[in-house]
């Protein structure tokens, strides 16, 4: 059975982080990583592993609180983004230093999408960091990064998933690892859940707060936009993987964590892991020799 993997993480923002339980379910399972290639947080999560820092990253992300997020969040003043992004990069290159992405020890590769004309952009060589910033730019939020003519924002826009874009030799594995949309069913079955248990409550604060708190309260102008970039980024997703055929998908659609949950790593890590080894447990039955 072949062990060589070329792998391929989608973007997802915190989500990504099952990408680490992931990556060490593979190697505990003998699969050796061959190659990377990922967009947005799945370039961040693949460029630190191409560096051979997945550990550390992993230690580091541990310290993660919410307040320590807001010590990372270097606002700015501007009309297209609200965080510069420079204090999250410093930080992370402080245990993972910069290098030049053909330095690297296997071939690795980011996408990002240049805004003047949507479309793709690849980096397989120059600044490691230099290409995770771009990958990671994501729209209104980081501030974009512009390189020669080029503005360039989070590569998860045009290709969330990038398994055409992995150096592959005959023999490899494709193996791609999609969080780059949402159980939004879930969520919403979990909110009326809690919503039921809410209105159920008898004492006086609760039904002072039953009349204040309006029924449909996730249901405005961010979640309204963010949801339909979510779906969107979904479906191209999806395509993606019609077109590629990867001997194996790791689909992980969450509903209890969003983009912005970087304080609950361990949590997403354990996730990969569990996800990891059912679609291997399910690859290894269908191709036994």
């Amino acid at each position: 059975m072949a062990k060589n993997v070329a792998l391929v993480l989608s973007s997802g923002g915190a989500r990504g982080l099952v990408h680490i339980g992931v990556i060490e379910e593979l190697e505990a399972r003998g699969y050796r990583i061959v190659s990377v290639a990922g967009a947005s947080m799945g370039a961040l999560i693949g460029g630190v592993y191409a560096a051979g820092k997945l550990q550390e990253f992993r230690e580091w992300m541990k310290t993660i609180d919410r307040r320590k997020m807001v010590e990372l969040t270097d606002f700015s003043f501007s009309l297209n983004h609200l965080v510069k992004g420079e204090r999250i990069i410093d930080a992370i290159k402080a245990i993972v230093p910069d290098t030049l992405i053909e330095d690297l020890p296997i071939p690795y590769c980011a996408v990002a999408t240049d805004w003047e004309n949507g479309r793709e952009v690849t980096f397989r060589k120059g600044s490691l960091f230099g290409a995770i910033r771009a990958s990671i730019s994501l729209p209104a939020y980081y501030e974009p990064v512009r390189i020669n003519d080029m503005v360039l924002i989070d590569g998860g826009i045009v290709n969330p998933i990038p398994l055409n874009r992995v150096a592959r030799h005959n023999g490899d594995l494709l193996v791609g690892v999609d969080v780059s949309g949402h159980d939004y069913h879930g969520q919403s079955m979990l909110q009326h859940f809690i919503d039921a248990r809410r209105k159920s409550g008898k004492s006086l604060s609760q039904q002072i707060l039953n009349k204040i708190i309006p029924d449909n309260l996730e249901f405005n102008y961010y979640t309204l936009l963010s949801r339909t970039s979510s779906i969107m980024i979904r479906q191209n997703s999806k395509l993606m993987a019609q077109l590629t055929h990867p001997d194996m998908l790791i689909d992980i659609q969450l509903r209890r964590y969003g983009g912005f949950d970087y304080d609950k790593s361990e949590k997403l890590i354990a996730i990969g892991h569990r996800y990891a080894q059912k679609a291997i447990d399910k690859y290894e039955s269908q191709n036994q020799s």
